[in-house]
C-alpha cells in the first residue's frame, strides 16, 4: 500500500480511538455511577479475560508479523491456518482449565470465569485477525469494531439493567455477546479480503521456516504480552479480591478518564516508529537523538496543558453532572495516574528505541520489574496502609516511574541518548510556576466559573509563553498556520 493509504489508516485508526475514547468518557460521566458493584464486576471479568487471552494465542499473532515478509502466498495461508489451529487448541485446554477450577476449588469468583472465558476467547481471535489484517495493510475496519462495539454495548447492558429490563446476568450476558459480535464482523471483513483456504498439513510450513525460530520467536512475544498486561491489568484483579467490586467500579472509572491524556502519544508512536527503526537501522543516532528529544518536549507539553486543565477543573466539573457524590471518588485517582501518564509521555519513544534495537530482549526485563514492583506494592499499600482504591494508584504511579526510569538508563547507557535538553527544562518550569499560581487564586461559589476560569487561566498561561518562548516548534507552526500574523 502506498504511502498516501497508509497516512489515511493512520488517520482513521486515530479518529476511532478519539470516539471510543469519547464514548468511554460520557459513559464513566452519566451512566457507570449509577451502579458501581456492577462496572466493577465487569471490569473483574475483563480483567480475567485480558489476563487469559494471551495465553491462547501463545505470540501466533505477533509471528504473523514477523514471518509474514519471508514467505510466498501458498506458505502465508498456512501460517494463518497454523494460528488458527494452536489458538483453538490452547482455548480448548484453557476451558478444561476455567472447568477445573470452576468446579474443583473454592475460588469465590470462579463463577465469573465462564463468562471471561468467551470474552477471552474472542480477544484470542480479533487479535489473531488484527495482524492478518495488518499484514493487508487493512487495519481501520478491525479497529473500528474492536473500539467502537464494547464502548457502546456496556451502557446499553448498564441501561437495560437499571431500566429492569435484564437481570445482572443477562447485562453481563450482552456485554459478553458484544466481544462475540466484533469477532464476527472481524472474520467477515478479513474473510473477504484474505482466503486461507483449509490447508492444515504444516510439513512443508516448517520447510520454508524453522520450527525452532518460529516457537522461539512467539513464547518470547507471548511472554512479553502477558508480562504487560499483568502490568497494566493487574489491578482490576486485585482490588475486588483485597476491598470490594464497587471500588473496583470507583477506579476503573478513574482508570478510563487518566487515560484520555495518552491518546495523542498513542498516534505520534505509530506514526514515528517506522522513522525510528530506520535511524537504528543505518546508526543515524543524530538524527535519532534530534527525534527523540523533539517528540518528548512536543507530548510532554501536550500531557502537561491536558493534565493541568483535568487536575484544576475535575473536582468542579463532578460537582456540575447528576452523580456527583459517586464520581468525586475516583478524583484522586484521576489525579496520580494522570500524573503517571504524563511522566510516560515525557519520556518519549524509549520503548521503541529498545524495540527496535538489537536489545529489544530488555523490553521483557523491564516489564518484568514492573509487574514485580506493581504486585509488590499494590500488596503492600493494600495490606499495610489505610489508603485503598488511592494506595493502588501510587503502587500504579511509583512502578511505573521505576519502569520509564529503567528503559531511560539503559537507552542512555547504550546509546548515549536522553529525551530531555534545555528547552524542555524550561517547559518544565513554566507549567510548575502557571500551576501553583492558578492553584492558590481563590474559587468561587460558582463551580461552572471556578471551571472555566481556573482551567482557561491555566491553558492560556502554558500555550502563551511556550509559543513567545518558542519551546515547540510545532506549536509554533499550528498557531502560525491558525493565526497568521
Amino acid at each position: 500500500m502506498d504511502r498516501k493509504a497508509s497516512a489515511k489508516q493512520l488517520f482513521f485508526f486515530s479518529v476511532i480511538n478519539y470516539i471510543g475514547t469519547a464514548i468511554g468518557i460520557l459513559s464513566v460521566m452519566f451512566i457507570y455511577p449509577k451502579d458501581l458493584a456492577f462496572i466493577g464486576t465487569i471490569r473483574y471479568i475483563d480483567s480475567i479475560a485480558q489476563t487469559i487471552f494471551p495465553v491462547m494465542v501463545l505470540g501466533a499473532s505477533h509471528a504473523l508479523i514477523k514471518f509474514y515478509p519471508a514467505l510466498d502466498e501458498k506458505h502465508r495461508r498456512q501460517l494463518f491456518n497454523y494460528s488458527i489451529a494452536s489458538v483453538s487448541a490452547i482455548s480448548l485446554g484453557v476451558l478444561l482449565l476455567v472447568i477445573t477450577v470452576g468446579h474443583f476449588t473454592e475460588y469465590e469468583n470462579s463463577g465469573l470465569l465462564y463468562y471471561a472465558f468467551p470474552i477471552a476467547v474472542s480477544l484470542a481471535f480479533i487479535e489473531l485477525f488484527k495482524k492478518q489484517a495488518q499484514d493487508l495493510q487493512r487495519i481501520a475496519v478491525p479497529t473500528l469494531y474492536e473500539r467502537i462495539i464494547p464502548k457502546i454495548v456496556l451502557p446499553l447492558a448498564f441501561l437495560l439493567l437499571l431500566g429492569h429490563i435484564f437481570s445482572v446476568q443477562e447485562s453481563i450476558l450482552v456485554y459478553v455477546g458484544g466481544y462475540g459480535a466484533v469477532f464476527l464482523l472481524t472474520a467477515i471483513y478479513l474473510f473477504k479480503r484474505f482466503r486461507p483456504g483449509f490447508n492444515y498439513r504444516f510439513k512443508t510450513l516448517f520447510g520454508t521456516i524453522s520450527r525452532k525460530d518460529y516457537f522461539r520467536y512467539s513464547l518470547y512475544s507471548f511472554a512479553g504480552s502477558l508480562g504487560s498486561l499483568l502490568a497494566f491489568r493487574i489491578d482490576g484483579i486485585i482490588i475486588p479480591e483485597f476491598i470490594s467490586v464497587e471500588a473496583n467500579g470507583i477506579f476503573s472509572n478513574g482508570v478510563t478518564l487518566a487515560s484520555t491524556l495518552q491518546i495523542p502519544a498513542v498516534g505520534m508512536f505509530a506514526l514515528y516508529a517506522p522513522i525510528i527503526s530506520s535511524y537504528l537501522q543505518n546508526h543515524n543516532m543524530k538524527e535519532l537523538d534530534m527525534k527523540y528529544k523533539e517528540v518528548a518536549r512536543l507530548l510532554f507539553f501536550i500531557g502537561a496543558v491536558l493534565y493541568s486543565c483535568i487536575f484544576f477543573g475535575i473536582n468542579d466539573l463532578f460537582s456540575l453532572l447528576p452523580d456527583s457524590d459517586k464520581l468525586q471518588g475516583s478524583v484522586p485517582v484521576i489525579q496520580i495516574l494522570g500524573f503517571s501518564v504524563l511522566i510516560n509521555m515525557a519520556t518519549g519513544f524509549n520503548g521503541e528505541i529498545i524495540t527496535y534495537s538489537r536489545y529489544y530482549r530488555f523490553n521483557l526485563i523491564a516489564v518484568l520489574l514492573l509487574i514485580v514492583l506493581n504486585v509488590g506494592l499494590n500488596i503492600y499499600f493494600l495490606s499495610y496502609t489505610g489508603l485503598g482504591i488511592i494506595g493502588v494508584a501510587y503502587a500504579s504511579f511509583l512502578s511505573m516511574t521505576l519502569f520509564n526510569m529503567a528503559k531511560l538508563a539503559f537507552i542512555y547507557k547504550k546509546f548515549g541518548l536522553l529525551p530531555f535538553d534545555a528547552k524542555f527544562l524550561q517547559l518544565g518550569i513554566i507549567f510548575l510556576l502557571c500551576g501553583l499560581g492558578v492553584y492558590y487564586l481563590p474559587d468561587t461559589r460558582s463551580h461552572l466559573f471556578n471551571l472555566v476560569y481556573k482551567t482557561g487561566l491555566s491553558l492560556a498561561i502554558n500555550v502563551i509563553v511556550a509559543y513567545r518562548m518558542k519551546l515547540v516548534w510545532q506549536l509554533n507552526r499550528w498557531v502560525d498556520k491558525i493565526l497568521p500574523l
